[in-house]
């Protein structure tokens, strides 16, 4: 549910933002709830990641916007990535505790310094300025790119793949 305190509502670019925000994550969850935990090794090619390394994405792209958010990005070596958690619900549970903070983050963020900027990729080896809301909405984006290929593994898997935009055949809508 979108921040409605004043200048924090769905009108405002921010509470816009909050809206969408909520309502991904609310379907991403469904998606990911809807996948086989004894199918988490799923790799569907070689270049792929496995279902379990695919969905960890989520969680560590959140951090990823936390760190740029706090214009951090570049500022300090990148280290390997944490590993995902062996149980499904554990990588679940991760994922909506990361939700929460980054949300939690862009609520308490003015609108003013939303329109500032930070420094993150905007190309191949480069590093340019980017605003704040903007890179919320480049993660948001993100995130459903990575759901559209996690229901490609739904489908791999012999899972029912929900409803996402309109009907899928295991949801249909008539």
């Amino acid at each position: 549910m979108a921040d409605t305190t004043p200048g924090n509502g769905a009108s405002s670019p921010k509470g816009q933002f909050l809206e969408a925000y909520e309502r991904e994550h609310s379907v991403t969850m469904r998606v990911l709830r809807s996948y086989p935990e004894e199918k988490l090794d799923l790799r569907p090619h070689p270049k792929c990641k496995t279902a379990r390394e695919l969905a960890w994405i989520f969680v560590l792209e959140r951090g990823l916007g936390m760190m740029v958010f706090q214009d951090q990005f570049g500022k300090q070596p990148m280290s390997a990535s944490p590993p995902a958690p062996e149980s499904w619900s554990a990588l679940l549970d991760a994922l909506d505790g990361a939700h929460r903070d980054f949300g939690a983050m862009i609520r308490g963020t003015s609108e003013a310094d939303l329109g500032q900027t930070v420094k993150f990729l905007t190309g191949p080896k480069t590093v340019g300025d980017v605003r704040r809301l903007d890179f919320a909405w480049f993660m948001l984006c993100d995130q459903i790119h990575h759901r559209g290929q996690f229901s490609i593994y739904l489908r791999m898997a012999d899972a029912k793949v929900p409803a996402i935009y309109g009907p899928s055949a295991d949801e249909p809508w008539m």
